[in-house]
C-alpha cells in the first residue's frame, strides 16, 4: 500500500475510534491482501483484536496471518447481532459489501481506503452532481496534458507499480509501430515510475498524483478519447484480462505481451537502454556484498524473522550487507542503507555481486543484471485465483524461493 492510501486508512480508523464505532465490536477484515495485512498490523498494535480475515478463496481457508485465521465470508454470521464490524481495505469494496448483504449479514461494514473514488454506486442527485464535477475536472486535466505535450498520443499507467510500468515499456514500441504512432507521452504515478519509463529511451513522461490520474482516466473513458491508451492487466481498461486467470495460469509478463498489447507469445521485449552508474560504487566491496530489498507497496510482506535469518547467514559468510531504502524506510538490522536511483540500481547490484529481494517491481528493473539474483515470494494467492505469487511472477535465470510457514534459510 502506498503512503497516500496508508495515511487515508489510518485516518479512517482513527475517526472510527473517535466515534466509538470500533470499541467493543467483533472485528472482521474482508479480502486477504497486502492492504488487509497492513490494516491488521495497525489494529493489533492499537490493541484491537481481530476475529478473522474473510476471503472467498478456498485455498486460503485455514491459513493464518499473525494468528488471525482466514475463513469464508459466511463466518461473519456467527457474530451476535449488532456486534460485528467488517473493515475492508481491499479494492473490491462494493462487491464485498454487496456479498455480505446477500448472505444475510446485517452488521456494520466500513470502507477504510477509497482507491477509486469515482466508482460510487448511487443514483442520488448529490452523487450524480459530484460525479459530473469530477468528470469536468478530469476533462480539464486531460486537456492540460494535451497542451503540455502537443501532438502526443497519451499512454496512461493508472497505478504506481514498477513491474507494470516495466512491462508496459518493454512492449510499447510494438504497439506504437502497429498503430502508426510517431510520438507519445507516458503518464505515471511517482518519481520511481517516471525513472522506469526513462530507462527505455527519450519518451515524454509526466508524473501525476493518484487523484489526478484517476480523474484523467475517468475522463478519457467517459469521452472515449481515441488518443489515449490505458495499459493495465488488472482493470477493464483494455479487456477483462483478470477474469481469464480464474481459468488458466497466465504469468504477468504474458498478460502484458499478449493481453494488453495483443502481441504474439515469445515476442522479444525491449530492454532498458539508459542505465547509469551509482556515484558511490567505490564504497561497495566488489563481489562480496549483498543488496537486500525487503519493501514493496503491493505485495504481502515477508516476516522480519526471515530477513534476520538471511542477513545473519550472509554476515556470517563475511559479506558486506546493504538495504535498498527509499523515503522513510529503514535498513534491516545489521545492514547499511543505500539509496540508488532506478537507473543506478543495476550498477549497484552488479558491483555487490548478490541481490536478495522480495519479488517486486524492482526485480523486473534489474532482471538483466549480471550478478546472483534471488527473489523471495510470499506464500499467497494472486488476486483471488488459485495461482500462487511464484506462478505469476517467476523470473527466468533467478533463484526463485517461496517463503512458506516455518521457512528456514539455507546458505548456498
Amino acid at each position: 500500500m502506498d503512503r497516500m492510501h496508508y495515511k487515508e486508512m489510518t485516518e479512517s480508523i482513527e475517526r472510527m475510534v473517535q466515534e466509538k464505532a470500533i470499541q467493543g465490536k467483533q472485528i472482521f477484515l474482508f479480502g486477504h491482501c497486502n492492504a488487509t495485512e497492513e490494516l491488521a498490523d495497525w489494529l493489533l498494535e492499537a490493541g484491537f483484536p481481530i476475529e478473522a480475515i474473510l476471503d472467498n478463496n478456498r485455498d486460503k481457508h485455514g491459513n493464518r496471518y499473525r494468528g488471525i485465521e482466514i475463513r469464508p465470508p459466511q463466518a461473519v454470521l456467527e457474530c451476535p447481532a449488532g456486534q460485528g464490524l467488517v473493515c475492508i481495505a481491499a479494492r473490491a469494496y462494493a462487491a464485498m459489501a454487496d456479498q455480505l448483504k446477500r448472505i444475510g449479514y446485517k452488521g456494520s461494514v466500513r470502507k477504510v481506503v477509497d482507491y477509486n473514488s469515482y466508482a460510487e454506486y448511487s443514483l442520488s442527485e448529490d452523487t450524480i452532481a459530484r460525479r459530473q464535477e469530477r468528470v469536468k475536472r478530469g476533462i480539464r486535466l486531460l486537456r492540460g496534458l494535451e497542451e503540455r505535450h502537443p501532438g502526443c498520443y497519451k499512454i496512461l499507467c493508472p497505478f504506481s507499480a514498477l513491474g507494470d510500468i516495466y512491462f508496459t515499456m518493454s512492449y510499447l514500441p510494438y504497439f506504437m509501430k502497429k498503430k502508426g504512432i510517431e510520438k507519445c507521452m507516458v503518464g505515471v504515478i511517482g518519481k520511481a515510475c517516471e525513472e522506469t519509463v526513462r530507462l527505455f529511451g527519450s519518451y515524454e513522461v509526466e508524473s501525476l498524483v493518484q487523484k489526478d490520474m484517476d480523474e484523467i482516466v475517468q475522463a478519457a473513458l467517459y469521452t472515449e478519447d481515441r488518443n489515449v491508451f490505458i495499459p493495465h492487466q488488472d482493470r477493464p481498461y483494455v479487456v477483462a484480462l483478470s477474469k481469464a486467470l480464474h481459468i488458466c495460469k497466465i504469468p504477468l509478463e504474458r498478460l502484458y505481451c499478449c493481453g494488453v498489447f495483443s502481441l504474439a507469445p515469445g515476442t522479444p521485449p525491449y530492454r532498458p537502454v539508459r542505465l547509469q552508474a551509482y556515484g558511490g560504487l567505490g564504497s561497495i566491496q566488489a563481489g562480496k556484498s549483498v543488496i537486500f530489498s525487503p519493501y514493496a507497496k503491493s505485495v504481502t510482506a515477508i516476516r522480519n524473522e526471515v530477513w534476520e535469518q538471511v542477513v545473519g547467514a550472509f554476515r556470517d559468510q563475511g559479506y558486506s550487507c546493504y538495504t535498498n531504502v527509499a523515503g522513510e524506510e529503514r535498513p534491516l538490522p545489521g545492514t547499511l542503507p543505500i539509496s540508488p536511483s532506478i537507473p543506478e540500481v543495476q550498477s549497484v547490484v552488479e558491483r555487490a555481486g548478490t541481490f536478495v529481494g522480495i519479488r517486486s517491481g524492482l526485480c523486473d528493473v534489474i532482471r538483466e543484471a549480471s550478478c546472483r539474483k534471488i527473489a523471495l515470494y510470499p506464500d499467497y494467492h494472486y488476486c483471488g485465483t488459485r495461482w500462487k505469487a511464484i506462478d505469476m511472477y517467476r523470473i527466468e535465470g533467478w533463484e526463485n524461493i517461496v517463503v512458506e510457514e516455518g521457512f528456514q534459510w539455507k546458505m548456498s
